[in-house]
C-alpha cells in the first residue's frame, strides 16, 4: 500500500510540475533581409546570377534553346520577369527564380541587359 501511495504521490507532483510550465514560447519573427543592393556593382552582381542559363553578360552560347538577354530591350526582359513571376509565363525554373526578385530589383537588372551589346 505505501508504494502505491507513494508512486500515487510522485506522479501528481510531475503533473503539478508539468501544469506549471510555461507555454511554449512564440515562434521566431521570420529572418529580416537586407535592402536590395541596387548600385551599379549590386546590379551587376545580380545579374551574374543569370549566367549559368543565358550565358556570360546575357550572350546564350549558339544554338541554345535559352533567350539572350544582352541588347533587349529593358520593357521586354521585366515584362517576361513579370510573368514569370505571377506563373502567367511556363518554364522549367524560371517562374521560381523570378519569385526571387523584387519588382526594383526585376527592373533594374532589366536595364543592365538592355545596355550590354548583343
Amino acid at each position: 500500500m505505501k508504494r502505491f501511495s507513494l508512486a500515487a504521490a510522485l506522479c501528481a507532483m510531475a503533473f503539478a510540475a508539468a501544469a506549471q510550465q510555461p507555454a511554449p514560447a512564440a515562434p521566431p519573427p521570420p529572418p529580416a533581409f537586407a535592402p536590395s543592393n541596387l548600385t551599379v556593382p549590386g546590379v551587376r552582381a545580380l545579374a551574374a546570377n543569370c549566367a549559368a542559363c543565358h550565358g556570360t553578360e546575357g550572350k546564350s552560347a549558339p544554338g541554345s534553346s535559352v533567350a539572350a538577354l544582352a541588347g533587349r530591350s529593358a520593357a521586354e526582359i521585366a515584362d517576361i520577369m513579370a510573368q514569370f513571376k505571377e506563373g502567367k509565363r511556363q518554364a522549367t525554373v524560371m517562374h521560381q527564380i523570378a519569385k526571387g526578385y523584387s519588382e526594383p530589383e526585376i527592373h533594374a537588372i532589366a536595364q543592365y541587359f538592355s545596355r550590354l551589346p548583343r
